[in-house]
């Protein structure tokens, strides 16, 4: 702790400067941690963010709850409003939160496929960022039919009840859902160090692989429900490999794709699913700036003309315009095609746990059969009291006008029940249950229809008792169930299912619009990328103060770029990924578009080709290393390559070689050298050091390396030499005319 001043000590000893003497305590960081942040931490994993074994979030189980507790499963829909203040009782997290919750899990939203609210007025959309849902004061709800699936049997303890916030009323711990709706529902959820992502899947599907599993254990899961199913349609690429993965560990991603037709007579290409991960405005955001960016060029116009009738994007085509070609490349660079992660982590009593399909129906088939033992042991408790009381009932049957006789001549109304008890010989219940009949049905008729329940009674309390420790027959009963559910509530899966192998990936290269284009790097970094158009319509090209031309060379929209860097590193991009310019401009300023490292500068720009040529490196030192291309492909989308060359000196020149040459190597001390290429061997290896070519003394360096056939040397068989290394010759003043040389000159 800081030590007080003398000005803090006076103050702190004042007793009239109020609020300084309260002390800084000194606390460990890891105490800090324990007592104060794992907590939230805890409740935000337990109470929020992760979804339970009923595949509800507590969010999701108050709302519903409350409105299954207004009474809103068979009636008419009320507002919004007013379930939202009544679900404040369970859930103190304020009125926005709540309706959240409840749009979400609405039908009008379509966020899920089977939803739980039957709404009434805007909701909004799951596929539209923008098109936000109305106010809570003027839109209604109620519960959808399936809901009665989610509470069956909730007032004979399936559940555990516990206290709100408050302690003023029970809520129920779980939902006791007769389906694994855990599986069924979408849920995402974000908490302290883990998060959940949850993928739906269609409800029959659901229903009729669990009861395959339930009946072989061994079922192979993909064979009746092979894929997820999405609300918003589109279609999965098809993996087996890959989903069976994501089918045993519970984590993975798929690839999802928009579906698309198109109208000849209009040219145009009409969306009308997208992925479940995407929006209708991010993807006409993204299209407008591929547009602008000059990406893609087939495309007139793009409209979302979504309506009552759903979702409807409308692409107006170029004339020509492939439309096969234009999607392969749409779904390549926007998200019309996504990935979706899959992390199946859900609450098991408590603890998070990420699991795959089959442990999850088996944790579901255990809870269930849990909520239906202690369904059959409330209705084995009921019958075994109705029983008791008409064993009672069926003494009385023997002497009805004596039971008569007691109440009659017993003189005070608490002596009835003991005196009852005694005469028949009967316990508390039963006499409290004979003494509340009612006058009018003290006759034998009624007494006779009761006790003929008996037999019928004991028949049930029978099979009930079979039943309660019973696993087989509990399942059973799930079985029949589930069978049920899909029949009355399953509906046909929205999203198709497209094999990968029936897919053709286009060449990424023939998605590319091709034309010949000049490069310009200045010494600065900036480039541009002229057409040919452009570049006979401008003027004087565009630098900045002190800046000016490094390399040109023409090349075309479809060709690869390497940069070499002063950090030995090389950068790789396409010419396509730059954007068209005119020599009136800068240019886009390299180092900021590869996301080089700061201070990391260009020392050349590199047309690969096919990578079958070879690349010269001249180092200051007077070594030259000659390295195959090959050694920079990369059969991945990586960027930057690290160790491109060695490290010793700095590159001072950098030319492509594909054929055998002579070249002219000047030193900073006017002395030449000229060597052929053949004289160099080539290496696979990027850090080799090379060979030295040419001899230097003392604090001199290799300035330039040009093509002989470019240079201005007269006599080449002064400056020539048979081997390497030579110290070269002083050259004469009708060999020093210098001229501005491309470094890609072969």
């Amino acid at each position: 702790m800081a030590k007080k001043t003398p000005q803090e000590k006076k103050n702190y000893n004042n007793p009239n400067v109020v609020g300084l003497r309260a002390e800084v305590l000194e606390q460990p960081i890891s105490e800090t941690l324990e007592t104060n942040y794992m907590p939230y931490a805890m409740s935000v994993i337990v109470s929020r963010a992760i979804p339970e074994i009923d595949g509800f979030k507590p969010s999701h189980r108050k709302l519903l709850y409350t409105m299954f507790k207004m009474g809103l499963q068979n009636g008419a829909r009320t507002k919004s409003a007013n379930i939202v203040g009544q679900t404040m009782k369970l859930n103190p997290h304020g009125d926005a939160a709540i309706y959240e919750t409840m749009v979400r899990l609405s039908a009008g939203y379509q966020a899920l496929l089977t939803p739980f609210v039957d709404s009434k007025g805007n909701f909004g959309k799951v596929y539209s960022r923008d098109m936000s849902y109305a106010a809570s004061r003027y839109t209604e709800a109620r519960l959808s039919g399936i809901c009665a699936e989610v509470f069956r049997d909730i007032d004979k303890d399936t559940v555990d009840f516990a206290d709100n916030y408050d302690g003023s009323m029970k809520e129920p711990s779980l939902l006791p859902t007769a389906f694994p709706n855990v599986l069924v529902s979408a849920n995402m959820g974000i908490a302290v160090g883990m998060a959940s992502q949850i993928c739906g899947f269609n409800l029959a599907e659901v229903c009729d692989t669990t009861v395959a599993w339930l009946r072989d254990p061994e079922h192979d899961l993909l064979s009746t429900m092979p894929a997820p199913d999405f609300p918003t349609g589109g279609e999965i690429i098809y993996d087996r490999d890959r989903m069976e993965s994501i089918y045993k560990t519970g984590r993975g991603s798929f690839k999802v794709r928009a579906r698309w037709r198109h109208l000849p007579k209009e040219n145009i290409i009409e969306i009308y699913e997208i992925p479940y991960t995407t929006t209708s405005e991010a993807v006409i955001d993204k299209v407008a700036e591929l547009i602008k960016a000059g990406k893609i060029r087939e495309i007139n116009d793009m409209r979302d003309e979504t309506d009552l009738s759903g979702l409807r994007l409308a692409i107006d085509l170029k004339r020509g315009t492939d439309p096969d070609r234009l999607m392969q490349k749409l779904f390549r660079l926007t998200t019309l095609q996504d990935a979706f992660p899959c992390n199946f982590n859900i609450l098991v009593a408590g603890n998070p746990r990420v699991m795959g399909v089959g442990e999850i129906l088996e944790e579901w088939t255990a809870w269930r059969i849990e909520c239906i033992r202690r369904r059959v042991y409330y209705d084995l408790n009921k019958k075994k009291e109705k029983l008791h009381l008409l064993k009672g009932l069926e003494k009385i049957l023997l002497d009805i006008d004596r039971a008569i006789e007691i109440i009659r001549n017993t003189e005070l109304e608490s002596d009835v029940v003991p005196n009852l008890m005694m005469g028949f010989g009967i316990d508390r219940t039963q006499a409290e249950f004979v003494a509340e009949i009612k006058l009018r049905n003290i006759n034998r008729e009624y007494i006779l229809k009761r006790t003929e329940e008996t037999g019928e009674l004991e028949k049930d309390i029978e099979e009930l008792e079979s039943v309660v420790n019973n696993r087989r027959k509990l399942k059973g009963i799930i079985i029949s169930e589930l069978q049920q559910i899909s029949k009355k509530y399953g509906v046909p899966r929205k999203t198709g299912i497209v094999y990968a192998h029936e897919i053709e990936e286009p060449d990424e290269d023939e998605q590319t619009e091709d034309y010949p284009v000049t490069l310009f790097l200045s010494r600065e970094g900036y480039f541009k990328k002229i057409t040919a158009q452009s570049l006979r319509m401008s003027g004087e090209q565009k630098y900045k103060d002190g800046d000016g031309l490094s390399v040109s060379f023409e090349s075309s929209n479809r060709s690869e770029l390497l940069f070499l860097t002063d950090r030995q590193q090389m950068y790789k991009a396409r010419v396509s990924d730059f954007e068209d310019c005119k020599a009136s401009v800068l240019g886009i300023y390299l180092p900021t578009r590869l996301k080089m490292d700061e201070g990391e500068g260009i020392v050349a720009m590199i047309d690969p080709g096919d990578y079958t040529k070879h690349l010269l490196l001249m180092f200051e030192n007077g070594k030259a290393a000659r390295i195959e291309l090959s050694a920079y492909e990369t059969k991945t989308n990586r960027k930057k390559l690290v160790g491109a060359c060695s490290d010793r000196s700095p590159v001072c020149a950098v030319m492509v070689i594909g054929e055998e040459q002579e070249l002219v190597c000047i030193s900073s001390d006017d002395r030449a050298l000229i060597f052929s290429t053949a004289q160099l061997q080539p290496k696979t290896s990027r850090s080799t050091q090379g060979v030295a070519v040419m001899t230097l003394k003392p604090n001199r360096v290799i300035s330039r390396l040009l093509p002989l056939r470019d240079s201005d040397v007269k006599n080449a068989s002064r400056y020539r030499v048979k081997n390497i290394p030579g110290t070269g010759a002083i050259l004469k003043p009708e060999d020093r005319a210098e001229r501005q040389l491309s470094l890609m000159d072969d």
